[in-house]
């Protein structure tokens, strides 16, 4: 049975993103309601490699045949607001929430607060569990700042109000070849790229 790769996600933008940027491994990249796997995975470690980790052994669990599976968490930290929302950014004043009012609370509490205070980034990591077991974990981060307003309808989450100054846009406005070359989850699934290729003699 050829290898496969089962991403730990639901989110359809996410997977769109994800299969870009892995498709020069030569697998086939699904996700795990592709795979025919549905749980809630609770999210309670204490750093984003943890998170990663949970998600990844919960689903290869579950997964049946010659599979890589790969999770990731990442958070948006700003640091004006001590590094919140952080590992809790995806559930930032509550799950079901959405993001253009998490986005919205979050630029209310910067009013006022002008641009080299308003510092931020995204960090991501990504967890790989092997078909023999084995672990890997990889970490990406994007610097920028937070904006005044959302702008760009690309992307998903807090792209549209993180400013990437180098770009003079935000990563919901960047085309997808410039986020997926610069963003935190980007680098991250590079840097994963050579672990895989490293462990797994992927072509």
């Amino acid at each position: 049975m050829k290898q496969k790769i089962i991403f730990a996600t639901g989110n359809k933008g996410k997977m769109k993103e994800v299969s870009r940027i892995l498709e020069d491994l030569g697998l086939a990249v699904i996700s795990m309601r592709d795979a025919g796997i549905s749980m809630e995975i609770e999210e309670n470690g204490s750093s984003y490699e943890e998170n990663a980790l949970l998600k990844a052994r919960a689903v290869a669990g579950c997964a049946k045949g010659n599979c890589i599976v790969l999770a990731d968490d990442s958070g948006l930290e700003i640091d004006y607001l001590n590094r919140e929302p952080g590992i809790y950014s995806a559930r930032y004043l509550g799950e079901d929430t959405s993001y253009r009012e998490k986005n919205n609370n979050l630029i209310e509490r910067l009013a006022g607060v002008p641009d080299e205070k308003r510092t931020a980034r995204f960090v991501c990591a990504i967890a790989a569990v092997l078909p023999d077991g084995r672990e890997l974990t990889t970490l990406g981060v994007i610097e920028g700042r937070i904006g005044y307003e959302e702008k760009g309808s690309g992307g998903f989450g807090y792209d549209p109000i993180f400013f990437v100054p180098e770009y003079g846009k935000t990563t919901a406005e960047l085309t997808e070849e410039e986020k997926n070359a610069v963003s935190h989850r980007g680098r991250a699934l590079e840097a994963m790229k050579i672990e895989l290729r490293k462990n797994m003699m992927v072509d």
